[in-house]
């Protein structure tokens, strides 16, 4: 039995894999992975954003085995030198005032955790939320996900009401102006409070990740926030694919949006740890500390993967990661708009820094084109490009998102093979 056979057998069938025949990736480097077979790849998607500067990167690896050479868990019931500092770190570049953070082991649990602080502070269950988004797989983040494919269940305590202007070039708004794209989605915002009750917050990711790299015009969420502090609603920022620098532009998604200044809470996960699981959330101290009952986390800020985080931190920062995912990231979505031109299956290219969406449909009708989605996903395999796919409930769109550190070299390498698999589906 092989080991696809072995995963069915034991794995719930609701557990996807990419590709008709599955990777068993062994090990990588820098931008590169390699399968069981000895086939290499050009990594575009690092694990789901995850790998964000590099696979096998000295500085994290050797941050890692040094912390567990010392000491691998001890619980948050203890002091914790490493989540301290990458704490103080993090509070300090988060650009909320007063800020306390929280660390978990995942983006679904940290979207749980700003949930539970938002709802305690305002005592009120009722969430605003994007459509098309995506913010876990938990009980609690299902229900105040958008997007169709990902919510499992609608069996939630929490009452979610879904607000326009994350998705740009679709939907009733598209024709408009960006000022008039603006002004639209914030009388709808309007609308909504003022058909409900009390909100607790507005969750948002600055740019939709699994909804397909969409994003608002800069700025919405910056007069959204001029809304939601007239009601004294919360915004929370899901920076769990957007922080770090990823956009290029800025270190974190919502200063696209900063006019009316940082959000109340923010959400991370995925690229701080280059892998290792870190999660976590930073509010200010008076919505962080809200809660009135004891609360821990077992694997939350875990010795080993604070050291990770702070060296993958340090590393970022002293190589402005972020200044490469906008020069080179810049070069890879003009490289790909040039070459997807002359496509009629492509409807757009999308993104920023290295954020990148290639939404694909029929030309004739104009309809999504999952079924073609997943063969690139497959011909790109096929040619040594590992990337990624998502959107709305179609999974229409190719998503590129190398790690940070790619070269010019390896941008204009992936656009190349990434041409010629799109052009051999039809």
């Amino acid at each position: 039995m092989n080991l696809h056979e072995r995963h069915k057998a034991v794995m719930p069938d609701w557990l996807a894999l990419y590709h008709d025949r599955p990777l068993e990736i062994t090990h990588g480097e820098g931008r590169h992975v390699w399968d069981a077979e000895g086939n290499r790849y050009l990594d575009f998607f690092g694990g789901i954003l995850t790998t964000m500067t590099a696979h096998a990167l000295p500085e994290v690896t050797k941050a890692v085995s040094e912390q567990a050479g010392r000491i691998i868990h001890s619980s948050t019931l203890y002091l914790n030198r490493p989540m301290v500092e990458l704490a103080e770190r993090i509070a300090a570049l988060s650009g909320i005032p007063d800020a306390r953070v929280f660390f978990t082991t995942s983006g679904t649990e940290a979207n749980d955790t700003a949930l539970l602080l938002a709802t305690a502070y305002r005592r009120s269950n009722q969430i605003l939320a994007m459509r098309n988004s995506y913010h876990g797989r938990s009980f609690s983040t299902v229900s105040v996900t958008g997007n169709r494919a990902w919510t499992t269940s609608t069996l939630s305590a929490l009452r979610t009401l879904y607000v326009h202007g994350a998705v740009r070039s679709r939907g009733p708004y598209a024709h408009l102006s960006d000022a008039d794209f603006t002004a639209a989605c914030v009388a709808d915002l309007e609308d909504l409070i003022g058909q409900t009750g009390e909100v607790a917050a507005l969750i948002a990711e600055p740019v939709q990740g699994v909804g397909g790299f969409t994003a608002p015009p800069d700025g919405l969420y910056a007069e959204f926030r001029r809304v939601l502090n007239r009601h004294g609603i919360l915004w929370i920022s899901d920076e769990v694919q957007t922080g770090w620098g990823r956009t290029g532009e800025h270190f974190w998604g919502w200063q696209a949006h900063a006019a009316s200044g940082p959000p109340d809470v923010l959400t991370f996960a995925k690229g701080i740890g280059n892998g290792m699981s870190v999660g976590g959330v930073v509010a200010r101290a008076e919505v962080m500390n809200c809660l009135n009952a004891n609360s821990i986390s077992t694997f939350g800020g875990s010795p080993v993967t604070m050291a990770a985080g702070l060296a993958n931190l340090s590393y970022l920062l002293e190589h402005d990661l972020q200044g490469n995912a906008r020069r080179v990231g810049g070069l890879l979505l003009e490289r790909l708009r040039a070459v997807c031109a002359g496509i009629p299956l492509v409807r757009e290219v999308r993104g920023r820094g290295l954020m990148i969406g290639v939404e694909l449909a029929h030309p004739e009708t104009g309809a999504a084109a999952p079924e073609a989605a997943a063969a690139v996903l497959d011909a790109a395999r096929d040619r040594g490009l590992l990337i990624g796919k998502g959107g709305g409930h179609d999974t229409s769109v190719l998503r590129v998102a190398p790690p940070l550190t790619l070269t010019v070299a390896e941008a204009e390498e992936g656009a190349a093979l990434l041409e010629q698999a799109l052009r051999t589906v039809r």
